[in-house]
């Protein structure tokens, strides 16, 4: 099989990437990233030496682009995690997300669609539901749950998802989509809530909490979203839809005090500062469905994340060159 797999550079993508590689050997892997900030092709440089891997500069906006690498390619399955995912960014530069998340979007289900793809995959977010109550825990989304998007980001998320159902029962796409929790693990670009955490812990930097910090979220490792994509491509039943959830919710303030107490470091370093515009207060997921497929998730969180602040103590050269202009030169200068 050939997959490609769109996003490979980021966070998720690339661990995906290195999923397939591991339990996948003998397939074919395209990997596809414009290397926007969140973009780090170092990330992917264990699988340079496999012979069945291989990763093209493409961004997915680039309609002719995506097309002649669907016509050269003959992809089996699509994967796409290419997406502007930080909420806060879409509330400065919400044209950037819709173009990127929807148009994007559609240029691979058309190219999907025109070369016969055997599945294309949408990897979307919880976030598309909105928000849960803090008062009521037992309330969970499932994936018949209302859309209703709080953040340029999540509103465009919702669009790609609406456009690949719509192009299943129109034109029969042969489709599903995972909408998952949030994520953490190894390689995660350091804006986001954990890896921003542990990375200003370690240089005694202020944490940075926005409200309260009582907001709630369930917590993924990616390493269990990227075996629920595996189960999906096959076993999923083509035009459905697949909540992928962690069922660890915890506190933004727990997560932090969680990091400063693993780290040993003192609570002086939290500061409370101005909540986001239209901050959601809970997420939580149902994913009943999904493990009826057979899917369960390897990691508790006490490990996971005890393993991923580890992680990112060893690769502190890792976190800081994708925040430094080096790596910026270095991307030029490998592409020069």
């Amino acid at each position: 099989m050939k997959y490609l797999v769109t996003g490979g550079a980021g966070f998720i993508g690339s661990n995906f990437c290195f999923y397939l590689a591991k339990e996948h050997p003998d397939d074919q892997i395209v990997c596809i990233d414009s290397l926007t900030y969140a973009g780090n092709l170092k990330t992917l440089q264990p699988l340079f030496s496999n012979h069945l891997f291989k990763f093209i500069r493409i961004n997915i906006c680039h309609k002719n682009k995506i097309d002649k690498l669907f016509k050269e390619e003959q992809f089996d399955y699509v994967v796409n995690f290419a997406a502007e995912t930080h909420v806060d960014r879409s509330v400065l530069y919400p044209d950037v997300f819709v173009k990127t998340n929807v148009l994007g979007t559609q240029n691979l289900i058309d190219a999907s669609l025109k070369y016969h793809i055997k599945r294309f995959h949408q990897v979307s977010t919880d976030e598309v539901y909105g928000d849960l109550p803090l008062d009521r825990p037992n309330l969970l989304f499932s994936e018949i749950s209302p859309i209703k998007p709080s953040s340029p980001y999540s509103a465009s998320k919702a669009a790609a998802d609406f456009l690949v159902l719509a192009y299943h029962r129109t034109f029969g796409l042969n489709c599903t989509i995972s909408r998952c929790s949030n994520n953490y693990g190894p390689y995660q670009f350091p804006e986001k809530l954990i890896p921003l955490m542990i990375s200003n812990a370690i240089h005694n930097k202020d944490l940075p909490i926005y409200g309260n910090g009582l907001n709630v979220r369930d917590w993924l490792h990616v390493y269990d979203h990227c075996t629920a994509i595996d189960i999906i491509l096959g076993k999923g039943q083509s035009g459905e839809v697949y909540n992928v959830g962690g069922n660890n919710e915890k506190s933004n303030l727990q997560i932090v005090n969680l990091i400063l107490s693993q780290l040993r470091k003192p609570q002086t370093l939290i500061k409370h500062v101005a909540d986001r515009k239209g901050h959601d207060l809970r997420y939580a997921i149902d994913s009943s469905k999904l493990k009826a497929l057979g899917w369960t998730p390897k990691f508790k969180f006490e490990t996971g994340i005890s393993q991923t602040i580890e992680w990112n103590v060893k690769n502190e050269q890792w976190v800081e060159d994708v925040k430094s202009k080096e790596y910026i030169k270095w991307i030029k200068d490998y592409y020069r």
